[in-house]
């Protein structure tokens, strides 16, 4: 190997970790419509950032015992929905993942308190690509279950853009490999963070209704 590469790939490395430094464990989570290719972009994700990758989509199933078609043949999608967001609520509690959610995830205004609390991210993609995703995915989805299921996906997504939008990073895809997608996300994430300042020298002191200073707490 030329020096070039190696040069690049030590660039490389020394970004991500000063990235993940900037991160200091927040968590990143992924969403976007079904087909969208969380999971696998989250993975490759997790791995540049030395972080954790979560399936909400897993961990539901993993707390309900059955898979989630049966969750909904039970319990309707409010049922499921209940129980997601107890799960992203729990999530929420760890530290240093990459969470790929399930497509209506963002329908709630209780996730997106938990989702807030790190960085979420709209992996966004046209919905030609999603409906061949789709299409090749036997994975029940319990929501295009439809006479015409790209109907369906077209009125979902009409329902899902204006609250997608509502993320701190959108990513737009085209059908590049996961890889690739997970380092379009690396790219840009340097540009939403805010860098903290610096803590006052001397410590924080507060005073009190008469001017007396309090203890301080640094």
């Amino acid at each position: 190997m030329t020096a070039e590469p190696i040069d690049a790939a030590i660039d490389a490395a020394s970004e991500t970790s000063a990235l993940r430094h900037r991160l200091e464990g927040l968590n990143l989570y992924l969403v976007g419509m079904m087909g969208a290719g969380k999971s696998a972009v989250g993975r490759p994700l997790a791995e540049a950032l030395g972080y954790r990758f979560v399936d909400a989509d897993s961990a539901i199933e993993a707390v309900a015992g059955r898979p989630i078609p049966q969750i909904f043949a039970e319990q309707g999608e409010a049922g499921f929905r209940e129980l997601e967001t107890a799960v992203v609520g729990q999530i929420a509690t760890w530290h240093s993942l990459v969470v790929a959610t399930g497509g209506g995830v963002v329908s709630r205004p209780e996730n997106w308190g938990h989702m807030r609390q790190g960085v979420v991210i709209w992996l966004d993609a046209p919905s030609e690509l999603l409906l061949a995703r789709l299409s090749a995915d036997p994975t029940p989805r319990p929501l295009l279950q439809s006479d015409d299921p790209e109907a369906r996906l077209q009125a979902l997504l009409e329902q899902r853009r204006p609250l997608y939008r509502q993320a701190d990073l959108q990513i737009c895809q085209s059908g590049e490999p996961p890889a690739a997608v997970a380092e379009l996300v690396l790219q840009a994430l340097p540009g939403i963070l805010k860098s903290r300042d610096a803590p006052p020298e001397g410590g924080v002191v507060l005073h009190d209704s008469d001017g007396q200073a309090l203890q301080s707490f640094n």
